[in-house]
C-alpha cells in the first residue's frame, strides 16, 4: 500500500485546538519532524485539516 510522508513545517501558534490535536495524532510534535502514514481516506482527511502546517510527499 502507498505511504504518505508528512512533515511539520510550521508551528502551532495561531492554530485551533482541533488542528493542533490532529497534528499531534499524526505523530508530529516538532517543526521539521516527519512521519510516514498509510495513504487511506482517514489519514488524507487528517492531512487536509492541517494542510497549511505540513508538507506531504507520496512514497
Amino acid at each position: 500500500m502507498k505511504k504518505l510522508e508528512v512533515t511539520l513545517i510550521k508551528g502551532f501558534s495561531g492554530c485551533t485546538k482541533r488542528q493542533k490535536d490532529t497534528a499531534l495524532s499524526l505523530g508530529l510534535h516538532r517543526i521539521g519532524q516527519s512521519v510516514e502514514v498509510e495513504d487511506s481516506p482517514a489519514y488524507r482527511g487528517m492531512v487536509r485539516t492541517v494542510a497549511h502546517l505540513v508538507r506531504v510527499e507520496e512514497k
